[in-house]
């Protein structure tokens, strides 16, 4: 496991002409917890061994997708479980992380299926915007890349975001899918708005919502709540508290 910086701040044109400071320190804020989970690595894993309401959700996925169907794993990490679960299903599936750690730990893996999974280094604010290919070499997550995806899988990435930075991006994930497509997601339940919580001996900023509002957010961002199911969890080897676990599968509507 790596213990030295591997993501950097701001790839070569990453803040090309961003000059509002507000912008700039949220991206900073992001590059840091990306660095973050370059030093955790497979530690992630170990710290959250139980999946079952994420594999549940790539279940359901399979069962209502056709056959080499194209899927964005937003925060794919390592690439498990969902990654694997999709891809040995059948699915192309495309993985997103701002992590080069985790990332590196993804290319690395002998995955399942008929379609090797492609990994793209990304901050998931860039999804289906034109920053996605001049900053990150990635268009098929930009604009060329809308009406893309059958279905988009986001499990606890979102949870890195400001509450305020949330329904912007599940707006962009929303552009990114098809009529119809649909949208597997993992949160928090806690009403908390970026709260610097100790994680295997790094600080990360967590956001949540109670179920209700979560779904309210999810209705203004275009998508109808299908499924949503609660998991109580006692992370393993953290310090953080047992944590009530959010599983939705949403459809694109409109």
């Amino acid at each position: 496991m790596t213990t030295g910086q591997i993501s950097d701040p701001f790839p070569v044109g990453e803040d090309a002409g961003d000059d509002d400071p507000e912008v700039r320190r949220r991206r900073a804020a992001r590059a840091l917890q990306a660095v973050a989970f370059d030093t955790i690595g497979a530690g992630y894993g170990e710290a959250f061994p139980a999946k079952d309401g994420q594999l549940a959700c790539g279940r359901l996925l399979l069962a209502r997708l056709e056959p080499g169907a194209p899927v964005l794993d937003v925060g794919c990490g390592t690439g498990d479980p969902t990654v694997r679960q999709l891809a040995a299903g059948g699915l192309r599936v495309t993985g997103a992380d701002l992590s080069d750690g985790m990332l590196a730990l993804a290319r690395r893996t002998a995955f399942p299926g008929v379609f090797p999974p492609v990994f793209h280094r990304i901050d998931l604010y860039d999804l289906a915007t034109e920053r996605a290919d001049r900053v990150w070499n990635a268009p098929e997550l930009g604009p060329d890349g809308r009406g893309r995806f059958a279905a988009v899988t986001a499990f606890f990435s979102l949870i890195l975001l400001p509450q305020d930075e949330i329904p912007t991006v599940l707006g962009q994930l929303h552009e990114l899918l098809r009529p119809g497509g649909l949208l597997a997601l993992g949160m928090v339940e806690a009403d908390l708005d970026h709260v610097p919580l100790p994680f295997l001996g790094r600080e990360l900023r967590i956001s949540g919502y109670l179920r209700e509002d979560l779904e309210r957010v999810l209705v203004s961002a275009g998508f109808a709540v299908e499924e949503c199911s609660g998991h109580p969890y006692a992370p393993a080897s953290t310090s953080l508290p047992p944590e009530e676990q959010l599983f939705l599968c949403c459809r694109r509507v409109g």
